[in-house]
């Protein structure tokens, strides 16, 4: 008597726990703004409502669409990245996955662009993560505008790296029957299996912003939203053909350092102008024992009085800085804190921390003024890049002398940074960075986040 689907789901949650090597694919395209984040969104949907259990990643230094995926699909999203990671690392969060049914991973950029030279083991690539794991790939390919030459796109892909597998393609932003036929005429000599379409629907897109879509927190009908994509995916997609593709990872567990906390409870700043921070941070520094008590600047709340240690993380206080500004609780609370236990802030938490911001309507913003930094949104520059910070002073938990692997990703411009600086910055190709981060008394801050520490490069 056949299997029930069922019954094949369970062998299968089995099989991942006992070997744990879980099934997983990885959902790429030739180049950003393709769909990745849509058709990813619409999968994970879609499989949970077919119940599966399904454990979703995102390849590199990305906080935005984690938080989407993690909505979709009913569990935290974590980030692979070969840049930033150790190769320990990334097989200690593969089993996040182990319980799973499948994992997907959405990818970063093009399918082989990576962050120049070469980091812990790779250059950020997602086709560095979909070779380690021996994951297969889908390719989402955007056909606005192009017909058989599709199949020529997808071609090139499947033959560029002989490590990395291209399973089949997903066509987006098909404008018509006839416009899907001419598309797969071009696939009909070849290898690569055509796993579904999704059409042109603009009302299902979700907005941008300018450090990429608007927070998942915002979206005040975001269920409706992945409903709709579920339904997308349903009609389009072959999805028991997707997930016969999944394959076990081929990353062997490995023991790797656990992450160090900033404190034993620390009052982490949380709501829409404070989300950025990496979902494997917070359950690392769980795992370590740490207790982590929200709190939300926006409601004027302080730092719970109990923790030991504060952190502000990245986020839109830009967009905020005038409630920031009045919010005279949280500032009070903030201030008293710093006076005897370490804060430390993110990008946007490090403006927060510094002495004003100017938004973008040229109005300034006084902030809390434990740092000198003064940013401007008025006249904004573009920061983005991998980073690699020794440190100058003990920070983010970290002694002096740790290496630290980060990303820096804002468009502040800074008109001054009065304090000691917090340590050497060099760019992903070892030029120095004028950025340093800042420190003083008990307050740290940086532009870039940080994702691990770079244990093999450790003073």
């Amino acid at each position: 008597m056949p299997a029930t689907t069922g019954a094949i789901a369970a062998r299968r949650r089995t099989a991942a726990a006992v070997t744990n090597h879980p099934r997983g694919l990885i959902i790429a395209a030739p180049s950003t703004s393709s769909g990745k984040t849509t058709v990813t969104l619409a999968l994970l949907a879609a499989l949970r409502r077919r119940g599966r259990v399904v454990q979703p990643y995102k390849c590199g230094p990305d906080y935005i669409d984690p938080a989407f995926h993690a909505a979709a699909a009913g569990r935290p999203c974590y980030n692979l990245d070969s840049w930033a990671f150790s190769r320990g690392r990334v097989a200690a969060l593969l089993q996040a996955g182990s319980d799973a049914e499948l994992c997907i991973a959405e990818g970063v950029m093009g399918l082989f662009d990576g962050g120049s030279d070469a980091g812990a083991w790779g250059h950020g690539a997602t086709a560095d993560i979909a070779a380690a794991a021996g994951w297969p790939v889908v390719l989402v390919i955007d056909v606005a505008g192009q017909s058989q030459s599709a199949a020529a796109v997808a071609l090139g892909f499947a033959r560029y790296r002989p490590d990395v597998t291209v399973a089949g393609v997903i066509l987006n932003n098909v404008a018509s029957s006839r416009h899907e036929t001419l598309v797969r005429a071009g696939f009909a000599a070849h290898p690569i299996p055509v796993l579904g379409t999704l059409a042109r629907h603009a009302s299902q897109s979700i907005k941008n912003r300018h450090l990429g879509l608007v927070q998942a927190r915002e979206h005040a009908q975001l269920t409706e939203r992945l409903e709709a994509l579920a339904t997308l995916a349903e009609q389009g997609i072959d999805l028991t053909a997707l997930e016969e593709l999944a394959q076990p990872s081929q990353f062997d567990t490995a023991a790797t350092p656990t992450f160090t906390p900033p404190g034993q409870r620390i009052a982490l700043a949380s709501d829409d102008a404070f989300s950025f921070i990496y979902p494997h941070l917070l359950a690392g520094w769980r795992s370590a024992g740490a207790e982590i008590l929200p709190f939300s600047p926006l409601a004027d709340e302080a730092p719970e009085d109990s923790c030991d240690a504060a952190w502000l993380p990245g986020g839109y206080p830009e967009l905020h800085a005038g409630r920031l500004a009045a919010a005279s609780r949280f500032m009070a609370g903030l201030r008293a804190f710093a006076a005897t236990r370490p804060v430390h802030g993110e990008c946007g938490g490090y403006m927060t921390l510094g002495a004003g911001l100017i938004d973008a309507d040229g109005t300034r913003h006084a902030m809390a003024g434990l740092l000198g930094l003064e940013t401007d949104f008025a006249q904004r520059k573009l920061h983005l890049g991998y980073r690699i910070a020794t440190l100058h002073a003990p920070a983010a938990g970290h002694p002096a002398g740790t290496v630290l692997r980060g990303h820096e990703y804002h468009y502040a411009r800074v008109l001054s940074a009065a304090d000691e600086p917090l340590a050497s910055i060099c760019d992903a190709a070892g030029g120095t960075t004028a950025e340093t981060g800042s420190r003083r008394g008990h307050v740290t801050g940086t532009f870039f986040h940080m994702i691990d520490r770079a244990t093999e490069l450790a003073a």
